[in-house]
């Protein structure tokens, strides 16, 4: 393998041991700017290190081998929780993606795990036949096949990377908060910087054909009609994920819905524009703006484990052409009310 664990984007080597890589387990500042970035979305395709095999500590032929993702976000949570602990480190190629959803994909398999472990000379470098891999990682991998073609049984530990050093302490047994998935307020919410990093994209165009609009229209879009529409942008990418638990509903897109609705009402109530004259606008507004949070939502069902993929496809196929109907419905109605007046 490469003597390096460096990547475009950071630097996380220190020296070779012969057999791999000696890793820190200290972040430095362009490791967290890099995990800045790419909650924002910035480099997120290329944020990877090497495969291969990794030192941690000083390891000898007993240590434990951890297995993980080459994504750095994920290498660098797993490092920086083994501080003070000597084991290895072998790194699935699995194309800069995080453990859980190389897993679904089939890149954190079982045809990677034993190639690696071929290709890293991994029995020639500890004597025992154990690997810990991540739970999230489960669905990827077939332990028996393994088994059956390295002679390396599968363990799974904890669900998070915090609770790895207590589960090799107990002699690799996990309890029940180890193994228990949690979606926290703070989970959810560090998952939405990305998505308001995409939806940014296609507003420059939207913005773009408004102020063309506004060069004929009768009535331009004004500063009300921008904050409402920013606030449905913050409604279905940040509010709904941080309200998950307690909105109603089990579809996102329908959680997403409602708060929408909730919010046009207000901000319509709220700017004055429940007269009569403006019905053709209202009605436009509470088509589009719940449709367009709806969708945003839905976005959400790739980060969240409510949701299974079939249900993400069944919720998609429900939704979507409810969306698109509601939403090109609202959007004529605006137009016109601000084409015509």
């Amino acid at each position: 393998m490469s003597q390096t664990c460096c990547s475009e984007n950071s630097c996380c080597c220190s020296e070779s041991t012969g057999q791999a890589v000696n890793i820190s387990t200290s972040l430095t500042f362009r490791d967290h700017w890099g995990a800045f970035k790419v909650r924002w979305g910035v480099g997120r395709t290329n944020y990877r290190v090497e495969p291969g095999l990794y030192a941690v500590g000083g390891p000898d032929e007993n240590s434990p081998v951890l297995v993980s993702a080459n994504y750095k976000l994920t290498f660098d949570t797993l490092r920086k929780n083994l501080a003070g602990l000597d084991c290895w480190l072998l790194i699935l190629d699995t194309k800069g993606v995080n453990v859980w959803c190389a897993a679904g994909k089939g890149t954190f398999g079982t045809d990677e795990l034993i190639d690696r472990i071929q290709m890293t000379g991994l029995s020639e470098v500890v004597a025992h036949k154990r690997l810990i891999l991540p739970q999230l990682g489960a669905v990827g991998v077939s332990a028996h096949e393994v088994t059956r073609r390295t002679g390396f049984s599968v363990l799974y530990g904890s669900v998070r990377a915090d609770d790895i050093r207590a589960f090799i302490a107990s002699g690799y047994e996990a309890t029940k908060e180890m193994r228990t998935v949690k979606f926290t307020l703070r989970d959810r919410l560090v998952l939405t910087p990305v998505e308001l990093a995409e939806t940014l994209k296609p507003l420059l165009m939207i913005f773009g054909v408004l102020f063309l609009v506004n060069l004929f229209a009768a009535k331009p879009f004004g500063v009300y009609d921008f904050c409402v529409f920013v606030g449905t942008i913050i409604v279905g990418s940040v509010l709904t994920p941080a309200l998950l638990p307690i909105l109603p509903g089990r579809a996102l897109s329908g959680k997403g819905w409602i708060l929408g609705l909730v919010w046009t009402a207000a901000a319509l109530w709220l700017f004055g524009w429940l007269m009569p004259v403006q019905w053709l606008a209202v009605i436009g507004y509470l088509l589009l703006f719940p449709a367009v949070a709806a969708y945003l939502a839905m976005n959400f069902t790739g980060c969240t484990p409510y949701t299974s993929p079939s249900g993400v496809l069944k919720e998609m196929k429900i939704a979507l052409p409810f969306i698109i109907g509601s939403g090109v419905a609202g959007a004529v109605l605006i137009l016109i009310n601000h084409l015509v007046g």
